[in-house]
């Protein structure tokens, strides 16, 4: 009986140490997490402040962190966390987690062909606009009243922060601090509004005063414009028509240039068109995904990676074992979408066909 007595004594004092011990193995395990993405997000953060990654630079993903470091999901999306409440990285839609500031992507790293000309380079790869926040109350004209230019920039700046589902003429009224029928003495209605609005983004394109001599750096150059200009405005490739073009005084202004390169190279005039609207139609049919993932982000509170971590699940779900190989190895491959990357790989393989065609 003491012999019992003993062991039942031993046992329930093991039981006693296990809860502390699996409670130790937690947080041993807890501290190994938090190191790693510690020690992950100081790396990242030295790159950043040390210059090595500038403003706009792609930082890895959460697939490349798990990747690279082989540690958890949680753990790598911890380290954009950290980084992101930081204030050092933020979130841009089509390209993923950027180092913030007002720097843009750095296409050449992703395979962006090098721009023929110095004055080409600086308009491709100068600094961006920051990102848009709308005004509370925007400046008016020298001598106190409303003019059409301060209306249409208050504009610009509502649908740059918030979408053109943000956009109304009392929403722009209330950010100038005037009464609503004010702004109808100078423009007719909302259409007239965005139409001016769409004026005054494509009037922000610096065509070079010369064009480049070379026919594919030219054609580049026109088509990386376009692209800078939906990426500044993300509102604006949705809101322009391809069938129906509006009346763009500034849009003209582009294509001619444009028309130009393509005039000087001996393109007949109906080539040279549909060249411009191919090449226009490449970029505006990328950058139409901008704003539905802007707005996908406001809803949901998860950027287009963290939703496909999510749901990475539910799509592979719905594979059949070994029916569908090929698409499989790409979710193995960890296939990061960047629209600034498809965007050249398209305008690439376009010009590698058109420019042989058309060049005599």
């Amino acid at each position: 009986m003491l012999e019992n007595g003993v062991a039942l004594v031993h046992y329930v004092n093991d039981l006693r140490r296990r809860p502390a011990s699996c409670s130790a193995l937690v947080h041993q395990e807890a501290r190994m997490t938090a190191s790693a993405s510690e020690r992950i997000a100081a790396t990242l953060r030295e790159r950043i402040r040390s210059g090595e990654l500038p403003p706009g630079a792609r930082v890895p993903s959460t697939r490349e962190i798990v990747r690279r470091h082989g540690v958890a999901m949680a753990t790598a999306t911890k380290v954009l966390t950290t980084l992101r409440r930081e204030g050092l990285v933020d979130t841009r839609p089509g390209v993923g987690t950027v180092v913030a500031g007002t720097g843009v992507v750095d296409t050449a790293a992703a395979g962006t062909a090098a721009v023929g000309t110095a004055a080409v380079d600086t308009v491709i790869t100068g600094a961006a606009t920051p990102t848009a926040r709308p005004p509370s109350h925007a400046t008016r004209a020298s001598d106190g009243t409303l003019d059409r230019a301060t209306l249409v920039a208050a504009a610009v700046a509502i649908a740059d922060a918030e979408g053109l589902s943000g956009l109304s003429m009392r929403r722009v009224a209330a950010a100038l601090g005037v009464a609503t029928m004010s702004l109808y003495r100078h423009v007719a209605d909302k259409d007239d509004l965005v139409l001016q609005m769409l004026d005054s983004a494509l009037g922000e394109m610096t065509v070079p005063t010369t064009r480049p001599r070379d026919l594919r750096a030219g054609l580049e150059t026109g088509a990386r414009l376009i692209w800078r200009t939906f990426r500044r405005h993300p509102w604006v490739a949705p809101a322009i028509s391809l069938t129906r073009p509006q009346p763009i005084a500034n849009g003209l202004r582009y294509a001619e240039w444009l028309l130009g390169i393509l005039d000087e190279h001996g393109v007949d005039a109906a080539t040279a068109f549909s060249t411009h609207l191919m090449l226009f139609n490449l970029a505006r049919g990328i950058a139409i995904n901008l704003e539905p993932e802007r707005e996908a982000q406001a809803e949901t509170g998860m950027d287009n990676e963290e939703w496909m971590d999510a749901n990475e699940g539910a799509l592979r779900a719905i594979l059949s074992p070994g029916a569908h190989p090929r698409f499989e190895r790409v979710l193995e491959s960890g296939y990061d979408l960047d629209l600034d990357a498809l965007f050249e790989f398209g305008l690439q393989c376009v010009l590698d066909g058109l420019v042989p065609a058309l060049e005599p």
